[in-house]
């Protein structure tokens, strides 16, 4: 019975590098095609938020003016 008992042991341990095998060799890609797109997306709606070069920088107001109130 002992005998039985050792050979039990390099099965289990066969078994459980298959089940971690094919865990480790999972298709990983699937995640990524939605997070490249919403990358895509933000990077289009960061070019279209920004102003282009050519307006230039928005003028600065000095620290001690209020801004002016909006109607």
């Amino acid at each position: 019975m002992a005998a039985l008992a050792w050979l039990l042991i390099p099965l289990f341990a066969v078994v459980g590098a298959a089940i971690w095998g094919s865990w480790v060799q999972r298709n990983k890609t699937i995640g990524d095609v939605a997070e490249l797109a919403g990358y895509a997306r933000f990077r289009d709606a960061m070019e279209r938020s920004h102003p282009t070069a050519e307006a230039g920088p928005a003028p600065l107001r000095p620290v001690h003016e209020p801004a002016p109130a909006e109607s």
